[in-house]
């Protein structure tokens, strides 16, 4: 998007309405408040129905393939975010993406709640991927549209609109997850109605507050191009079903090898896209520079995600299976402990928000932030370790070690996230604006393919060495990108 079409979006809608910041983030605010409410009420319970007992009303999937399958929907989810972006820059805009999305996720969470088998599992994860790509990261850049680039109140209003992300994040384990213990398929009901709340309010305050705002096509297809892309699109689904049809009853596509495949995929495609977007001539020199600065960002968002994320596979299974869930006379369910980690950046978040603004221009870079964000992913699964060092590996763990390794988890995430999600829009190339989110948003996929691989490796008694390798491993990737953050400053010419 070019930067008259970038002034006239943000002059088309109101500077100021909501907590100071443009009314056009009260609407972003609260769709994905619904969507996050509706994603993370599912993912709270998803992997207790997988791994649950069909008498318990669950799948009886093996608890390691649980655990990888878990990892591999969270990749896909995000993966699918770079058509969502192609997408919104190509052919319908962010807004429209946003809308159609979000239908997805609704119909997916309602084949949920479908009483079936695995078929019909695997058909609503299809949807929720789909639906998230093309909702998830395009929501995110629309707010950076409603913001000029030099606006100050640009990484507060992240923060803020990261704050309504893990608000339905905190609300929903303990909603869908205490009806959907007792019945999963009413649990992904209430993900259902979550996901149409959102809609509605999409759909109601969009014109009014956002304007402009996600309508343009900022590098639109030719129609030659259409037919040759739709062309295309359309023989490559009619060639994978082929290939999927027969590599099934050979046995050459199973569980393992999909999960092998998304792990590759979850590489190669940030790097093709990397490339892709320097290689450009719609890039320029300057833009050129920023996207070297985006790769160690990028390589430290992994890391972060790949410890952040296991708080919904590993730290799932160890509040089921190793924590002792009877506490101070309540009975703890397990799906609970997914409210931690928003529950923590709600109270932190303004805060945080706070002290960025306070220290204004001598708050740390971006990269140092990064490097912040590391240090303390890896001091959460140094402590997780600890009730294993101290007690054992068969006796059962106080929750609030649970408690203590989400709460710094958490420092950790308000040091990185909504900073990262700012500095994309900040670094990203004018012409791949929406796709440099779906890019960001890449790096989580990634750290979810590679967890796919190594959860297998987890047991009761690999668990200190399981954690102290992950965390060890974040630690010293911290201290690299601290040393390195005046060179990576450099290159993100004139970006703070």
């Amino acid at each position: 998007m070019s930067n008259i079409d970038k002034e006239k979006i943000v002059q088309s809608v109101p500077q100021k309405g909501f907590f100071g910041h443009p009314k056009g983030l009260f609407t972003l605010f609260f769709t994905e408040f619904w969507e996050r409410f509706s994603y993370y009420g599912m993912r709270a319970i998803l992997v207790f129905f997988m791994y649950y007992e069909v008498s318990a009303g669950g799948l009886g999937f093996p608890e390691d393939l649980a655990l990888a399958i878990m990892s591999i929907y969270g990749s896909l989810v995000y993966m699918s975010g770079i058509i969502g972006g192609w997408l919104a820059d190509r052919i319908f805009g962010t807004s429209k993406a946003v809308f159609y999305g979000g239908i997805l996720i609704m119909l997916g969470h309602l084949v949920l709640a479908i009483p079936g088998n695995a078929a019909l599992f695997f058909v609503s994860m299809i949807l929720i991927v789909l639906g998230t790509g093309l909702l998830k990261p395009n929501v995110s850049s629309m707010v950076g549209d409603i913001y000029s680039e030099q606006d100050n109140r640009r990484d507060s209003g992240f923060s803020i609109f990261y704050m309504g992300i893990n608000l339905g994040g905190f609300l929903s384990p303990l909603v869908v997850g205490t009806v959907g213990m007792n019945n999963f398929h009413l649990g992904f009901s209430l993900a259902a109605i979550g996901m149409f709340i959102g809609l509605v309010v999409y759909v109601i305050t969009r014109k009014k507050n956002l304007g402009l705002a996600g309508t343009s096509v900022v590098n639109p297809l030719s129609p030659e191009e259409k037919k040759k892309v739709f062309t295309i699109i359309g023989a490559g689904v009619v060639m994978i079903g082929i290939l999927v049809a027969i590599a099934i009853p050979l046995g050459i596509l199973t569980f393992d090898t999909f999960i092998k495949l998304v792990g590759v995929l979850g590489i190669l495609i940030p790097t093709l896209y990397f490339v892709f977007m320097y290689r450009s001539p719609k890039t320029t020199a300057v833009e050129r520079s920023r996207i070297i600065a985006y790769i160690p960002l990028f390589i430290a968002s992994i890391m972060f995600w790949a410890i952040q994320e296991q708080g919904s596979t590993i730290l799932a299974n160890y509040a089921d299976k190793r924590t002792q869930l009877e506490f101070a006379g309540i009975h703890i369910s397990p799906a609970w402990f997914q409210s931690l980690n928003p529950l923590f950046i709600i109270t932190l978040a303004p805060v945080f928000a706070w002290i960025w603004m306070k220290l204004g221009n001598r708050q740390p870079s971006i990269p140092q932030k990064f490097s912040l964000g590391l240090l303390f992913a890896g001091l959460s699964f140094l402590i997780i370790l600890l009730p294993a060092y101290f007690g054992g590996a068969n006796s059962l763990v106080n929750p609030l070690w649970l408690v203590l390794s989400y709460f710094v988890v958490v420092i950790g995430e308000l040091c990185l996230s909504p900073v990262g999600l700012s500095a994309t829009t900040k670094l990203a190339p004018a012409a791949f604006s929406a796709q440099t989110m779906s890019l960001w948003f890449l790096s989580n996929a990634a750290a979810q393919a590679i967890n796919a691989q190594i959860v297998k490796f987890y047991t009761p008694e690999t668990e200190m060495m399981y954690f102290g390798v992950i965390g060890g491993a974040a630690l010293v990737l911290s201290l690299l990108l601290f040393i390195l953050s005046p060179k990576i400053q450099g290159y993100m010419k004139g970006i703070k």
